[in-house]
Order: C-alpha cells, then sequence, then structure tokens
C-alpha cells in the first residue's frame, strides 16, 4: 500500500537544497497536497513557476519563527517534512540568537502546530554536526533533536510521532566544497585544503531525500536516524576532481596546486554520525542506524518494530569518518561522474 497516497505534506524550507529535492520526489507520488513554506522570495517565486503546472502544489512565504502561520498552515496537514534551518557554521556562530530562534525555537514552532492539528507524522532535518558539537550551529541542530525526541512525552493518544533524521555532507548542495574546489580548478588553482587528513561522509542530494522520505513511516517515534554513507578523504575528492575537471577547463593537472590552509577553529577532523552514548541504544537496519530515546520510560510504551531489523545486539562502536573505510580514488571518481558531480 502506498503510505503517501492522498496524504496532505508540509515541507519548510523548501527552497533550500534539500528541500527543493524533497519537493520534487514527493510530487512523484499520489500526494493530494503540498505545502512548501520558505523566507527566501526571490527562490520561491521562481519554484513556484517551475511548479505552475502541478495544481497540488501551494508555496507560501513565511518563517519557522512565526508560531501563529505554523498552526494555520498545518491544518489538514498529514506529514511535515522539516528542513529549514540556519545551517552555515560560521554565520550562526556570529550571530547565535538567530540560530537560537530559527533552530530551536523554530523546531518548538512546528512541535506546537504538529501537536494543535494533530498531524500524523513529523520528521525533523539533522546533522552530524550535532553529534558532540563544537559550536552554535551544530548545538542548536542537537537540541532540535531533543526537542522532537521529547515531544513524544506530550503527545495525546494516538497524536503526532516525532522523529528525526541525521546525515552528512550533501554533495553539491549550497556551501558544499564541489562548487569551491570547481571554480578554483577553472581558474587554474590553487585549490584550498584546510588539512590533508581531513574524512568526511558524502551523499547527493537525491540520496538524502530519499532517505528522509523512508524513515518517515519507519518512524515509531522519538528516534534519530541516522543514514550509512560512504567516506572520503576530502585530499582525494579535491585530486580527482583535478584530474578530470583540469583539461576540460584548458590547464594540465600537474600545474594545479593543492595548498594546505590549516583547520578553521572548532573544525573537526573527521566527522561524527553516531556518538559512543548512543551506540548503547541503537539498532542497525538496512540504510540507518535507529537511535532510540535515553529515556524511554517517560514516553508512551513504543514497540521499535522496524522492517530490516538486523537484531537488537548492541553496536560495538560509534559510527565516524576516522573508522570507516574511505572510498578509493577510483571509486570516488565513478561516484562523481555517475550523480552528475563533475
Amino acid at each position: 500500500m502506498d503510505k503517501w497516497k492522498d496524504k496532505r505534506v508540509l515541507i519548510t524550507g523548501v527552497c533550500g537544497t534539500v528541500g527543493v529535492e524533497l519537493l520534487r520526489q514527493v510530487r512523484a507520488r499520489e500526494v493530494a497536497e503540498i505545502i512548501g513554506l520558505d523566507n527566501n522570495e526571490s527562490d520561491l517565486f521562481f519554484l513556484e513557476e517551475e511548479n505552475r503546472e502541478d495544481k497540488r502544489v501551494r508555496l507560501y512565504l513565511g518563517d519557522v519563527r512565526d508560531r501563529d502561520k505554523l498552526v494555520r498552515k498545518t491544518v489538514g496537514i498529514d506529514i511535515i517534512l522539516h528542513a529549514a534551518a540556519l545551517k552555515h557554521v560560521i554565520l550562526c556562530e556570529k550571530s547565535p540568537r538567530d540560530a537560537v530562534q530559527t533552530n530551536i525555537n523554530g523546531v518548538q514552532n512546528i512541535i506546537d502546530a504538529a501537536l494543535t492539528n494533530n498531524v500524523g507524522y513529523v520528521l525533523f532535518t539533522s546533522s552530524d554536526k550535532a553529534v558532540n558539537p563544537t559550536n552554535v550551529m551544530g548545538t542548536t541542530k542537537l537540541m532540535g533533536e531533543r526537542l522532537m525526541t521529547a515531544a513524544n512525552a506530550v503527545k495525546r493518544q494516538g497524536g503526532p510521532v516525532f522523529a528525526s533524521t541525521r546525515f552528512g555532507n550533501i554533495l553539491g548542495s549550497r556551501g558544499s566544497v564541489i562548487p569551491l574546489f570547481k571554480k578554483q580548478i577553472m581558474d587554474g588553482g590553487p585549490v584550498t585544503l584546510t588539512d590533508d587528513r581531513m574524512t568526511r561522509f558524502i551523499m547527493t542530494v537525491a540520496q538524502a531525500a530519499e532517505l528522509v522520505l523512508q524513515s518517515v513511516h519507519m518512524a515509531r517515534g522519538g528516534e534519530v536516524f541516522v543514514t550509512k554513507m560512504p567516506v572520503v578523504r576530502i585530499k582525494d575528492l579535491a585530486m580527482v576532481m583535478v584530474q578530470v575537471l583540469a583539461p576540460i577547463y584548458g590547464h594540465d593537472p600537474k600545474d594545479v596546486d593543492i595548498w594546505l590552509m590549516g583547520a578553521k577553529a572548532g573544525e573537526k577532523l573527521y566527522e561524527e554520525l553516531l556518538s559512543e552514548e548512543e551506540t548503547r541504544r541503537a539498532v542497525e537496519l538496512d540504510s540507518f542506524f535507529s537511535v532510540m530515546p535515553a529515556f524511554k520510560s517517560v514516553y508512551e510504551d513504543i514497540s521499535y518494530d522496524y522492517p530490516g531489523k538486523s537484531g537488537d545486539e548492541k553496536l560495538t562502536r560509534a559510527y565516524n569518518s576516522l573508522t570507516e573505510r574511505p572510498m578509493k580514488s577510483e571509486e570516488l571518481k565513478r561516484f562523481l561522474m555517475d550523480n552528475q558531480l563533475i
């Protein structure tokens, strides 16, 4: 049975990289209506033009800081995909009040609206930076996860199912390193790296959105779904891109230098998607790990009976990009070309 059939879906941050892809993939399902909210007027106008022929799509200016508007727009909604956030680490560090207002208060506003209108499912898109956070942005995303989990303690019987999904770098998205490397290679170099030991989890925006949609109906309440992702050395990414793109831009790859700039303050050499503490309350699924709530006793009795569950045995180690095998250069090149990233 198609669990999306005839459902009404609300997407926040619909003009963002993930939001646009969520809209595209939800449109491909037999939903009854899609409400999109964003505070980016220009991008919202162009997105509306692109979706003019689909009468199910209704796009509105709005901000997750506006609780009253969220309450009005969630009337009759079955599923909320909450992708709106301030995500730039340095800008959040310089404007922490704004990060709190959007990434924490905004999440609470979504929760309040969902409870008011008895929405079926609410899924929050989180970040690897929520694990052992070293900055304001990561800390606010961690608090967003905690609010989503805690919301299951106050809901009415049969009320919304609140959960989160956490993933790492989305290649090709705004702010990702690929557009920067492309421009630097186009200019003949140098390509700038912070540290050649740095590793990252990677995925495409289509994969990220698909896994978000998969996790919606898997959610039982309060979990954080951690997406399994391949790992790449950032130095390998730069070298592969130079080898492939330099000739296209009229340069000899040997002439494009790679400079090490030093890690930025607060920047980790590796990414964490699952902490040591979380392994004690996590189970492994086909495409995810599911991290159970730490304080299950304060929630209603929930059965975490996932399809594809591989067992209840405890995980033996944290899930981070330092301990996972990185992609080899040929694997990485194929991944980038198959996904039209280079």
